[in-house]
């Protein structure tokens, strides 16, 4: 009786949540906020100038006991955390790749936090796995990708968090091919081998790491000239390693290198994979847009060979990170690699196998409605608008890289096949090291090193989402100047 009369009780609570309506008004407030910030992000010091620690000690030392409003959260933003921004949408921003971001990946961004998607499996919500099926089979003809990548064909694709991923994920598969998938049951025995240039990402050497080969079994294979893997080196390691009685079964070939945006030869290489059956991974994680474009479809002469193969939207389509598009040419091998399938995730929709469940093409389990904003991506831009911006990347690269080459203080490190300009003064070390140090502390522009042959190297990429000729030719006046300081001193 005591329970039935609560049932029809008055209960009454307080809710703290932001209401629709309050949503709305500090939705549009934010919205306001960015797009001033994209309007005035040019006043801004591309690199932070804070020290270590200067954040936390303006952060208040607890967490509020009561609420606070949106207005003061987000005066605060202001007050506090952009002055530790590095402004990575910076259009002066040359360092490292891009992480460019554009306003329709923001909406799609926006939208997917929205509806909150959990989507591990086809029934948890059917559209988040099947517009990412549906937008990875677009991107196949608009790179050129080889057909065997299609979800119509054996293969298929599926969107990673980052190329690190990606490379780990077909590492596994490559490793589960080569010991019959007794390796998930039993473990690594040592004998497993795998090889990549020493130009690679080092995002290799962590997932040889992680899946158990062990850093000692992952090969270094030279360079040429170019910074290219040289195949006949690879080809003479593999068979030294066999007739040593251990077991390759990954390669990974980068069509565009962090160091120096350099392009192992695919051509080369995949028939060396074949004749091996070792598993043959492409890194195209910055480079890969560039063959949105016809002419510059040369980087993936080759890819026919691949098992699997891997781009980063997120660093030159205009699509705010973290987005990585990975295809395997073989989507059962993957799938037998990873897949798990608890009592708790059975249903009727896996049993009839005729869904994809992505949780089976990655390492985590939850997942992101990321295609989202790759398809605000795509359908604002078309692949028109796409070309444009990329062609107009490579070429103001490409002009850069002739006023490098007539200025007698400098030097080209690198060729300059896309978008990234490997230079040095002719100072030395020391001399370039000092001229990075002032370009940055400046605030003007932000640009990063790296090591070829031994040199410090100075990077500059031109990939940044709102990059035009005037930021480039205001970008090298300023290296031209703080060099003439350099060398003067």
């Amino acid at each position: 009786m005591f329970f039935m009369q609560d049932q029809t009780a008055s209960i009454k609570t307080r809710s703290y949540h932001m209401s629709p309506d309050e949503f709305r008004r500090h939705g549009h407030e934010l919205i306001d906020w960015l797009a001033d910030y994209y309007s005035k992000i040019e006043q801004f010091p591309v690199l932070s100038r804070v020290a270590p620690g200067d954040i936390r000690a303006s952060l208040p030392g607890a967490a509020p006991q009561k609420g606070e409003t949106f207005e003061k959260i987000l005066s605060d933003v202001n007050d506090l955390i952009l002055p530790g921004i590095t402004h990575w949408q910076s259009p002066n921003f040359f360092a490292y790749f891009p992480a460019n971001a554009s306003g329709p990946g923001v909406l799609g961004d926006l939208l997917s936090s929205g509806l909150g998607v959990q989507g591990m499996l086809w029934s948890t919500s059917p559209a988040c796995t099947e517009l990412e099926t549906h937008v990875l089979d677009w991107l196949v003809p608009m790179l050129g990708l080889s057909e065997k990548f299609l979800s119509t064909s054996t293969g298929g694709g599926v969107i990673q968090d980052t190329a690190s991923s990606a490379s780990l994920c077909a590492l596994l598969a490559g490793r589960e091919r080569a010991t019959g998938f007794l390796t998930n049951e039993n473990g690594c025995d040592g004998r497993l081998v795998a090889y990549t240039s020493n130009q690679a990402h080092s995002s290799i050497e962590k997932a040889v790491k992680i899946a158990g080969l062990g850093a000692k079994n992952l090969r270094s294979v030279e360079v040429d000239q170019n910074f290219a893997m040289r195949p006949e080196s690879l080809s003479r390691q593999i068979d030294a390693d066999r007739r040593s009685g251990l077991i390759p079964c990954f390669v990974c070939a980068t069509v565009g290198t962090t160091s120096s945006n350099a392009f192992d030869p695919l051509l080369e290489i995949g028939p060396i994979c074949r004749q091996h059956d070792i598993w043959l991974h492409v890194d195209a994680a910055m480079s890969g847009t560039a063959a949105i474009c016809p002419e510059f479809r040369w980087i993936h002469n080759g890819l026919e060979f691949a098992d699997s193969y891997a781009f980063n939207p997120h660093k030159w389509m205009f699509t705010n990170f973290d987005c990585n598009c990975f295809w395997v040419a073989d989507r059962r091998t993957l799938i037998q690699t990873l897949s798990i399938l608890p009592e708790y995730l059975r249903n009727q929709a896996t049993e009839t196998g005729a869904v994809i469940d992505y949780r089976d093409w990655h390492i985590q389990l939850g997942r992101r409605f990321r295609s989202l904003k790759l398809w605000f991506v795509i359908r604002h831009y078309g692949v028109e608008g796409l070309q444009h911006h990329v062609r107009e990347h490579v070429s103001l690269a490409q002009h850069l890289a002739e006023w490098i080459r007539a200025d007698k203080r400098f030097e080209l490190a690198a060729p300059i096949p896309l978008n990234l300009v490997c230079f040095r003064c002719r100072g030395g070390d020391a001399a370039n090291q000092l001229l990075m140090e002032r370009l940055n502390r400046s605030g003007d522009l932000f640009l990063t090193h790296t090591k070829l042959e031994g040199k410090l190297t100075l990077r500059f990429c031109v990939g940044q989402s709102n990059t035009t000729e005037r930021h480039v030719r205001q970008a090298w006046r300023r290296i031209q100047e703080e060099t003439a300081v350099v060398l003067k001193n």
